[in-house]
């Protein structure tokens, strides 16, 4: 059974617009049954000084992908999805090219998320392991 409902592409990228996401060049790539993924370029956007990907774009990625995931499960009418804790380990450095992130759950409950990211270079190589944790908050009516 699929964990993610059947969505375009196309509309959720449109949801970056005017955002961090859009900003840093972040588009969701593919929508599985258990996971999504997204790329980022590693490019003058999203390197630090020292020409390596910026820790903090890993993370941007991260929660951009955790966020789109929790929001795919929740009804958006009456619920939003917020983050309470993200954490990263940069494990290996990237210079240039894409890297790419894949989100999976490991903990869906009503009213916490847990998702886990790694992001990984064009080689397959991880680049940042990270882990999110999302409340599920009631909208105001």
């Amino acid at each position: 059974m699929a964990l993610f409902p059947k969505v375009d592409l196309g509309a959720l990228n449109a949801m970056s617009k005017g955002t961090l996401g859009e900003s840093l060049g972040i588009e969701i790539t593919e929508i599985g049954d258990d996971y999504l993924k997204a790329r980022m370029p590693v490019d003058e956007r999203t390197r630090q000084p020292f020409g390596l990907l910026h820790g903090g774009a890993s993370v941007a990625l991260a929660e951009t992908l955790g966020s789109f995931a929790g929001t795919l499960l929740v009804d958006r009418e009456k619920e939003a999805c917020v983050g309470l804790e993200i954490n990263a380990n940069h494990i290996r450095s990237a210079r240039e090219g894409f890297v790419t992130g894949t989100v999976r759950p490991l903990h869906i409950g009503g009213s916490t998320q847990v998702w886990d990211i790694r992001i990984e270079d064009e080689r397959g190589k991880l680049v940042c392991a990270s882990r999110i944790t999302l409340a599920v908050i009631k909208r105001k009516a």
